[in-house]
């Protein structure tokens, strides 16, 4: 008997293994997509910040030279 009440058991910490197994993968998914996000926007900007006029740009204290360096830049930088 005391082999047969230990399968459940076993199931049991398999199941609880594959289920914090699966919790961290979709975390670190949830962690990349974020990333991601947040590297996308920063492209965005710097595509918009090219969009600005001189004017503008020097409102904000900066030359085209400046906008033309931060929009080459690689969006995850």
């Amino acid at each position: 008997m005391g082999a047969i009440a230990a399968i459940p058991e076993a199931v049991t910490q398999t199941l609880r293994s594959v289920d914090r197994a699966f919790k961290n993968s979709v975390a670190v998914m949830i962690a990349g997509v974020s990333w991601l996000e947040r590297q996308l926007e920063r492209r965005r900007s710097r595509i918009a910040l090219m969009e600005l006029s001189d004017e503008l740009l020097k409102d904000i204290g900066l030359s085209r030279a400046d906008a033309h360096r931060e929009a080459a830049r690689p969006f995850w930088d």
